[in-house]
């Protein structure tokens, strides 16, 4: 069986431990203020980001480069490794299309490997939340294409819910109508929204205040887990608002008491339609 490995984009915000203890290679999304473009060897931190957002600025996101995804899988080719890529929705970028455009492409120029990608249909942690199931998968042994059949047959259990703090963010980046807007614009008035099985975007409702939007957060979770299952990891990703994500990690672990919690900035890309405050929770309930 030829050795493979297993990769993501930074869409995924996978923490930067997680990254460095399995030597993931992760493919760059991009975001640009202005004519400055980041996203690569050049980034602003994500509290600089959100501040900037805070400030007025309005940034905006773009999808990966295939000539870095090319750079960056041929490495791996040349080191005679396979490849299993699991990719930002398919619904909310063209960032897999470019993936595949780039592995067809390769293939042709290594006809003896292997490569791979899942579009995840999912985003943020999510994406890490498969990830970090999959790389346990091949510790176990698991061949490439075993893998990307669990992958395809679990990637509908990833959940992720979330709220924002001003729902302008995404109106300006063409996630919700303008008359959405303008009603959950209302003071003190949260939007719950999910992504979907399809990989979309979707609203789930309204909470009055911000407190009662983050328990609510967790309620929905400990709900869906109590009918479907269990969940042995939950990711909390936030914008800029790290108080909140701590006190959201308080109730999850108190539902959840044995499992492991993840928490990590929305990374920018992402946030560009979020917002700062914007704050997320994601658990897989594998079957």
């Amino acid at each position: 069986m030829s050795e493979y490995v297993i990769t993501t984009d930074s869409n995924s915000d996978i923490p930067r431990e997680y990254k460095e203890k399995h030597g993931i290679t992760i493919i760059p999304q991009y975001y640009g203020f202005g004519d400055t473009v980041y996203g690569d060897e050049k980034n602003l931190s994500p509290a600089e980001f959100y501040q900037m957002m805070a400030e007025g600025e309005l940034p905006t996101s773009m999808a990966n480069n295939p000539a870095v995804i090319r750079e960056k899988f041929e490495v791996l080719l040349k080191e005679e490794k396979d490849i299993l890529h699991i990719a930002f929705s398919s619904a909310l970028s063209g960032s897999y299309n470019n993936v595949v455009m780039v592995a067809e492409e390769l293939l042709e120029e290594y006809p003896k490997r292997q490569i791979i990608v899942i579009d995840s249909l999912t985003v943020s942690l999510g994406e890490t939340l498969l990830l970090l199931g999959a790389l346990e998968k091949q510790a176990e042994g698991a061949s490439l294409q075993e893998v990307a059949d669990w992958l395809t047959a679990q990637k509908s259990n990833i959940h992720i819910q979330f709220t924002v703090d001003d729902v302008n963010h995404l109106y300006r980046g063409g996630r919700i109508s303008k008359t959405a807007s303008v009603v959950l614009g209302i003071v003190n008035i949260k939007p719950l929204l999910k992504i979907t099985e399809e990989g979309t975007l979707a609203a789930l409702g309204t909470i009055r205040g911000r407190k009662r939007s983050l328990s609510t957060l967790v309620n929905n979770m400990k709900s869906e887990i109590k009918e479907k299952g269990k969940s042995k990891r939950v990711g909390i990703i936030h914008a800029n608002c790290q108080e909140d994500a701590d006190y959201v990690a308080r109730l999850a672990k108190e539902v959840l008491p044995e499992a492991e919690i993840i928490i990590n900035d929305i990374s920018p890309s992402i946030g560009t339609h979020a917002g700062p405050g914007a704050l997320g929770i994601c658990y897989f309930i594998e079957r």
